[in-house]
C-alpha cells in the first residue's frame, strides 16, 4: 500500500488545518522570521558586503531568515506535535485505522512542508519591499524551491526528535538542537565572523549547507556540490533514525 494514500492524504489536510488555526506556531513560523530580518537585517546597510563575500548583508539576512523561518516550521511543529501525540495514544489509535503503517509521519512531514512555504515568502518580499533586494525571476523562483525543498531535512530531523523525547523533554531537547544549529550553522551571523575552529566545525553542520544552497543562487551561481552532498548525508541520517525510531515505537504499542 503506498504511504500517500487517501487516508494520508485526508491526515495532511487535517494537520495543515490544525496549524492554520494555531496562532501561537503561525506566528513562530511564519510572522518571526520576517519580523527577525527587520530587527537583523533591515538595520543593515545595503552597500555592506559579508566579509570574504560579495553577498549584501540584506541578501545575506534574507537567504537566513528564510531557511530559519522554514526550518522553525518543520523541525519545532513536528517534534512537539510527535510526542505529545505519542503520549495521549493518538498515534496509537491511528494505528487501528486505514492509514498506512507510515503514512502518519509522511502526513506530518508534508503538513508542514505546507506551513513552511509561507514563511520563506513573506521574508522575501520583506526584503525586496524594505531593503530593496533585487534578483532575476528565476533566483527568486530556485530560492523558493531550494529553501522549500531543503526544509524536509529538518522535517526528518523533527519527525526523529519527536520519536525519541518524550512529552515533557521533547520542548527543551527540540530548543538545544533548534537554536545550536541556527547559531553554529550561520543563520544568525555569517559564520566569517567565528574563530577559524568555530568556522571548521560550522561548515559540517545541516543549517550552514541549507543557508549556503540559497547564498550561491543570489550570487548567480548553482549550489556547491559539498553542500548538497552534507544535506544529501544528514537527510539520510536523520530519516534513518526517525525511521528507526518509529519501528522501536511500534514494536511497544
Amino acid at each position: 500500500m503506498p504511504y500517500f494514500s487517501s487516508a494520508t492524504a485526508a491526515l495532511t489536510r487535517l494537520e495543515v488545518a490544525r496549524a492554520a488555526r494555531n496562532k501561537k506556531f503561525l506566528f513562530f513560523s511564519v510572522i518571526y522570521p520576517s519580523a527577525l530580518f527587520l530587527m537583523i537585517g533591515g538595520i543593515q546597510d545595503g552597500a555592506t558586503k559579508v566579509p570574504g563575500t560579495e553577498l549584501t548583508m540584506p541578501a545575506f539576512y534574507m537567504v537566513a531568515m528564510a531557511s530559519f523561518g522554514a526550518m522553525t516550521a518543520v523541525l519545532m511543529g513536528n517534534s512537539e506535535r510527535i510526542a505529545k501525540e505519542r503520549e495521549k495514544g493518538w498515534v496509537r489509535q491511528l494505528r487501528l485505522t486505514a492509514l498506512p503503517g507510515r503514512g502518519y509521519v509522511v502526513a506530518k512531514i508534508a503538513s508542514a512542508a505546507v506551513v513552511s512555504l509561507p514563511s520563506i515568502v513573506i521574508v522575501f518580499i520583506v526584503a525586496a519591499a524594505v531593503k530593496d533586494v533585487r534578483l532575476a525571476p528565476w533566483q527568486w523562483a530556485a530560492l523558493t524551491g531550494t529553501i522549500w525543498a531543503g526544509s524536509l531535512v529538518f522535517a526528518a530531523l523533527g519527525v526523529a526528535i519527536g520519536y525519541l523525547a518524550s512529552g515533557d523533554a521533547v520542548r527543551p531537547l527540540t530548543m538545544i538542537v533548534y537554536f545550536g544549529l541556527a547559531m553554529l550553522g550561520g543563520l544568525w551571523m555569517p559564520t566569517t565572523v567565528y574563530p577559524q575552529w568555530l568556522q571548521n566545525i560550522a561548515e559540517w553542520l545541516p543549517t550552514h549547507a541549507y543557508a549556503a544552497l540559497g547564498q550561491a543562487i543570489e550570487l548567480g551561481g548553482a549550489p556547491h556540490l559539498k553542500d548538497l552532498a552534507v544535506l544529501g548525508l544528514y537527510l539520510v541520517l536523520f530519516s534513518g533514525g526517525a525511521a528507526w525510531l518509529y519501528r522501536k515505537d511500534t514494536l511497544k504499542a
